[in-house]
């Protein structure tokens, strides 16, 4: 996977390439110290990953992927994470913290290995980023008042939705994030996440349960206990995707 390292301090750049000589898998094409180098990088070696830092001299590393066209997947490195839900907002596949544990990095790019087909040379078989949809291998970031989370979207059972805001039901935890649950419809695999009625979205490899209900609706029973109701509209579409 051809791989550029954009950081504007020498010794992170360094103690990143030395980390990732233990992935065979990356090659690292170049480096670059601030976003003019890295934009020219980018066009010179068409790289498949972008190891990015976040502030660096002049424009920063969010004005960098505001300026390409068709960005390749992107990591974020950077000592910060108050940027963590902006990256994201960017299509990030991952945004790891200084000074990056070793397997934290591992898990990164093993996940990203599932999402890269094999052979992969250019940016076009890259993940792809910004509008992407996100699968259950995907890693988001969840901010609710003072507690974050990271979380990967395999381990929500589902969303609930409270006006323009949603409730993320993760592992005895239930954050409210800024997104309606259109917005995340829209954003989330339709294979993996289900639309199960107007208030709730599920995730079907949660489902452990299916129960016939009134007028012809649904009740599925989740992981962790939670019931939710499958619309009758919905039930014809869910019976059809899960081949009941």
């Amino acid at each position: 996977m051809r791989t550029l390292l954009i950081d504007d301090e020498r010794l992170a750049r360094a103690e990143l390439r030395h980390l990732l000589a233990a992935h065979p898998e990356i090659e690292i094409v170049g480096e670059a110290a601030d976003a003019e180098l890295a934009r020219a990088a980018i066009v010179q070696h068409e790289p498949d990953l972008l190891f990015l830092d976040v502030q660096m001299p002049g424009a920063t590393g969010f004005d960098l992927l505001a300026s390409l066209s068709e960005p390749p997947a992107v990591i974020f490195t950077t000592a910060f994470d108050r940027f963590a839900l902006k990256a994201f907002e960017f299509g990030a596949f991952d945004y790891l913290l200084k000074p990056i544990e070793p397997a934290r990095l591992a898990a990164s790019l093993a996940r990203l290995r599932e999402r890269v087909p094999d052979g992969a040379e250019s940016s076009a078989e890259a993940p792809p980023t910004g509008g992407a949809l996100l699968g259950e291998q995907d890693q988001v970031f969840v901010k609710d008042g003072e507690k974050c989370w990271f979380v990967r979207l395999g381990d929500v059972s589902h969303f609930e939705s409270e006006g323009n805001y949603a409730r993320v039901h993760f592992a005895g935890q239930r954050p409210l994030i800024g997104r309606s649950l259109n917005a995340l419809e829209q954003r989330l695999d339709p294979r993996v996440f289900f639309r199960a009625n107007r208030q709730e979205i599920v995730n079907l490899r949660a489902v452990q349960k299916i129960e016939l209900w009134f007028g012809g609706a649904l009740r599925a029973t989740l992981r962790g206990g939670a019931e939710v109701e499958i619309s009758r509209r919905q039930a014809r579409r869910f019976r059809e995707l899960t081949s009941l």
